[in-house]
């Protein structure tokens, strides 16, 4: 039987979110493999803030002038449109991204999403997460339940220099579906073989348990 990995996991349920027709900004690392799970039913647009609509994963010898916000070879569906960055981020900042699937390094009690500033390194700045942030309808965190020494990362307050205030409406791990309500942060699936007890405990902010509380969507779709 297939094992499947964490982020593949992430993925998957992440996926399940998607609606007809919507235009999906899917950030750099994990939350590129969104696309990889869509149902078959399911038409979304991939935008990308260098400048498409409709992009697609790459088919036969890649383009080396056509790739996505991460640098990484990509195709685009036909019909699917270019521009400048300038009309790009008129996009986001207008308001035309219905959904951006974002990574994360810290998620709080209030949304608050910190997912730039990594501890001892080099970056070069926040990019384009401040202003998905802001202007996307909705925001998915897709990201690990914790961090690699252990260290809890849905938390009462973040630590971090944040990348938003309040912005966050959905957060996916491989544990558990938890929704950013005004009320706080509501528990709302965990993954098959894991326990309410280890989800609880290894999340430091305080979670409010849904009175229908089901096993994660998706997962027996991989």
């Amino acid at each position: 039987m297939k094992t499947y990995s964490a982020k593949e996991l992430i993925a998957c349920r992440v996926a399940m979110e998607m609606r007809y027709g919507d235009i999906v900004n899917l950030g750099i690392g994990l939350p590129t493999l969104v696309s990889n799970y869509l149902p078959q039913d399911i038409n979304i647009n991939l935008h990308s803030e260098n400048g498409f609509v409709g992009l697609a994963s790459v088919s036969g010898i890649p383009d080396p002038d056509l790739v996505n916000a991460g640098g990484k070879p990509a195709g685009i569906f036909p019909g699917g449109s270019f521009f400048d960055s300038l009309m790009s981020f008129a996009l986001v900042r207008g308001g035309h991204i219905d959904v951006t699937v974002l990574g994360g390094l810290q998620v709080d009690e209030q949304g608050n999403l910190a997912n730039w500033m990594v501890p001892g390194k080099m970056v070069p700045g926040m990019g384009g997460a401040m202003d998905l942030v802001a202007g996307a309808k909705k925001v998915i965190v897709a990201m690990e339940h914790i961090a690699k020494d252990g260290s809890a990362k849905i938390l009462d307050k973040c630590s971090l220099p944040l990348t938003g205030k309040g912005v966050v409406s959905m957060i996916v791990t491989e544990l558990a579906v938890i929704r950013v309500t005004p009320n706080g942060l509501l528990l709302e699936e965990i993954a098959p073989n894991i326990t309410l007890e280890e989800v609880l405990a290894k999340t430091e902010a305080k979670l409010k348990v849904s009175d229908t509380l089901t096993v994660m969507k998706g997962i027996a779709e991989l």
